[in-house]
This record gives C-alpha cells, sequence and structure tokens, in this order.
C-alpha cells in the first residue's frame, strides 16, 4: 500500500462522510464544497463554474424551484454551501510539473441516487452510523468511494515528486442519467489531454481484482415525454375529450414492442408515469421518464428512431401532442487499445497481489465518462475506462449497495502507479 495508516483513516473518513450527505445531479453542492477546500489545501489550481461546465448542454438541470430548496435543506442542517450555490458543481484540479511531459486526466463522479437508504441491521453503512442524512437518497453506486480515491489519488500526487507533464482530476456532476459530462466536454476540459481514465468501483469486479478495461457500457438516451390531451366529464361528455392515460397506456405497449436489431442487443424502460387528476375526470396530461439503450450508437439512434416514430403515431390516433425533452444521453466508446495494453501491462508487473484481469465485455448500464473518452480519441489521444473490483451483496442501485472499504486503497494505488508511469 502506498497510502500509510493515517492516510487511510483520514479517506476512510471522508468517504463515510460523503456517504452520509449524497446530493443528486446538478445539486452537490455540499460535496464540491468538501471537495474544493482539500484540493485547495493540497496545492491544486482550480477550475469550477463556467470555466468547466458549459450550461447549455447541462441535461436534466434542476429548476430554481429544485435548486433553492436544496440550499434551503442545507442551510438549516448546517453544511457547507459557500461555494456551487449555482449548481455548477463540476471541479477541474491541475497540478503541473516543471519538465515538458504528457497530460493524463482522471475523472470521479460525484452525485447520489434518489432511493431510500436502507436501515436494516445488515446494512454496514447503518451499522456504523454513516447513513444517508439526506432523506431519499442515496450513494447506492459507489461514488463515494470514487471521490475518496480521487483525493487519495491527489495526496498522493502532492506528496510525491513526480516531476513531468501536468495531471488534470475532473470531478463531475450528475452521472447518474448520463446527464453531466458533456458540459464538460464542450468546455474542453479534455481538449489538451493525452492520456484520460474513468473508474469505477464494484461492477462485475470481485475484491482485490482490477479490470484494466471495461468494455460493456451500452449508448443510451434518456427523455421526459409530456402527453398533453383534453380534459372532459369522463361520464357526460366523453367524445370532448382527448385521453391522455390512454394515450400513455398505448405508447408504453407499443416502445415495449419496438423489434430487435441485427447489430446488437438494445434496451428500453418506462421508469415512471404521473398524471391524471380524478377518476371521473378526462386526464389532459401525463408525464413518462424513459430511456432506450444500445450496445453501440446505431443501436441506440435506431431505437430513438422507433420513438419517434411511435409518438407520431399515437399523436394521431388519439389526438394528443407529446413533447419529447431529452434529459441524458450518452455513446458506446471502444477503449484505446495502445493504451489498454500498457495499463495491463504496467499493473500487472508493479501490482502483482492483486488479480488483474485485462477486459470485460459484459452488457453493463451506461456512463457519461464515454463523452470524454469520445473526444479524446476524436483528438487523436487516447481514454481508458477501469474497474477496482469490490464485492457487494447487493446490486449497484439497491438501498443497501455497499462496497469493501479496503478496496478503494487498491483503487488508488492503481490511479498512482499509472500516474507515475507517465509523469514520473
Amino acid at each position: 500500500m502506498l497510502l500509510d495508516d493515517h492516510q487511510r483513516l483520514y479517506l476512510s473518513q471522508l468517504r463515510r462522510k460523503l456517504h452520509a450527505l449524497p446530493e443528486p445531479g446538478f445539486l452537490e453542492i455540499n460535496t464540491a464544497n468538501e471537495l474544493y477546500h482539500i484540493l485547495k489545501s493540497l496545492n491544486f489550481d482550480l477550475e469550477i463554474g463556467e470555466a468547466v461546465m458549459d450550461t447549455q448542454y447541462m441535461m436534466g438541470r434542476p429548476n430554481d424551484t429544485v435548486l433553492n430548496e436544496h440550499i434551503a435543506f442545507l442551510e438549516q442542517n448546517h453544511f457547507t454551501i459557500e461555494k456551487f450555490k449555482d449548481g455548477l458543481t463540476g471541479i477541474v484540479a491541475t497540478k503541473e510539473f516543471e519538465e515538458p511531459g504528457p497530460t493524463l486526466a482522471f475523472r470521479f463522479d460525484i452525485d447520489a441516487l434518489p432511493i431510500k437508504e436502507s436501515d436494516s441491521n445488515h446494512h454496514q453503512p447503518y451499522k456504523a452510523n454513516f447513513i444517508s442524512k439526506h432523506e431519499g437518497f442515496m450513494h447506492a453506486c459507489g461514488h463515494d468511494a470514487h471521490m475518496t480515491m480521487g483525493i487519495g489519488l491527489a495526496q498522493l500526487i502532492n506528496l510525491n515528486h513526480l516531476n513531468k507533464g501536468r495531471i488534470k482530476l475532473i470531478f463531475q456532476p450528475a452521472e447518474e442519467g448520463v446527464r453531466g459530462a458533456l458540459s464538460m466536454v464542450k468546455k474542453g476540459v479534455v481538449d489538451d489531454v493525452d492520456h484520460f481514465f474513468a473508474t469505477h468501483i464494484g461492477l462485475n469486479g470481485k475484491s482485490n481484482e482490477i479490470i484494466t478495461s471495461i468494455e460493456g457500457f451500452m449508448a443510451s438516451t434518456k427523455y421526459d415525454l409530456f402527453i398533453y390531451g383534453e380534459s372532459s366529464h369522463a361520464g357526460a361528455n366523453p367524445q370532448d375529450g382527448s385521453n391522455s392515460i390512454l394515450a400513455a397506456a398505448t405508447l408504453i405497449q407499443q416502445l415495449y414492442a419496438i423489434q430487435r436489431h441485427e447489430k446488437g442487443d438494445s434496451r428500453i424502460n418506462v421508469g415512471k408515469i404521473n398524471g391524471g387528476s380524478s377518476r371521473n375526470i378526462i386526464a389532459d396530461e401525463v408525464k413518462l421518464e424513459i430511456e432506450v439503450r444500445g450496445m453501440n450508437n446505431e443501436v441506440n439512434q435506431f431505437m430513438n428512431d422507433r420513438v419517434t416514430d411511435i409518438i407520431k403515431g399515437i399523436e394521431n390516433m388519439f389526438n394528443v401532442n407529446i413533447v419529447q425533452n431529452k434529459v441524458g444521453e450518452a455513446p458506446s466508446i471502444l477503449p484505446s487499445k495502445k493504451l489498454k495494453e500498457t495499463v495491463y501491462q504496467l499493473i500487472s508487473n508493479v501490482m502483482n497481489e492483486l488479480n488483474i484481469t485485462k477486459d470485460e465485455t459484459t452488457p453493463s448500464g451506461s456512463e457519461d465518462a464515454t463523452y470524454f473518452i469520445e473526444r479524446v480519441q476524436e483528438l487523436g489521444n487516447e481514454g481508458l475506462y477501469l474497474n477496482v473490483g469490490s464485492d457487494h451483496q447487493f446490486n449497484h442501485h439497491h438501498p443497501q449497495f455497499d462496497i469493501v472499504e479496503q478496496d478503494i486503497f487498491n483503487g488508488i494505488d492503481v490511479l498512482y502507479t499509472i500516474a507515475k508511469h507517465f509523469n514520473g
């Protein structure tokens, strides 16, 4: 282990502190403040706000009412809010060294999920008293561990004498729903990057295992659909109404009937439906939250096109208007082959006490770090997505999800080994 016992204790406490106040995408105000002050104390140059986020590309950004309600919650509970009140919660921390060399970037996501955390006695955060204090929200995907790895890496970079090039630590909001990365990509935060690395903990990796390339992330698009009909009395004047609930029900059936594609697997899910006002009133408005996925960008585009075609048919059939609002998106990517081989050989040689696997291609969820990798590759450079294995009894996004805390330190060691290789 590269970290001493004191550093590991500090990082364990930090992870638990971050876990106890989960914040959803573009509302990570306290979280970003905590990270900002730690990184400042480690002598990193920091950029925040519109310097690192393009507000035109913040998909699914909460409205002012939601933002102000969260700020009020933080103020009432005496949490840190001095910065990031605008919801621009991205941070880029940079350390530049004396000699010329490559620019490395490491991405860490910082947001949480709208899940009520379990208070079961079998759930370690509950037993150890660092369960979520933000009712209805939870770090159920390991982002608290990701941030801790980022800070641990920053500590090692600050304490050890790397001597060439530059390292950028990117703390990205709103990964859940694949909403936050594009705003940072459009601001150019990786346009100068030679080698880009994203990291996740858990997934299909076991404790003490490192998978140097995760390649199963699906392309995905997320939509809010608003169906607008015409209200009427359901008994006296049903012929005068345009029933948005009936339109929504037929739409859902048709969406799940979209045919498969020869170029790869696809997915569709309607995750939420809300509408109507009373049993005797023909509903004039329904909201659906849906997503499509494809094993590659071509299949995902096929799914998007079919959704649009079906919407047009439903509008004509039921005399309704459907507004299709995109609130998240991410492409699929392939890793940079040379970088994949370099990192696999490096980690295998330096960290042979761990189980090192070169790649893993099981179809998984979606991840908007792919926007960073896509941009870096477009500019002729290299990107990779690593997995730090960690045993977990419950799946990601489950109310009892938790990781083995000690595996965080494996992740920090791996990332610093990469930094030392390129910038040492």
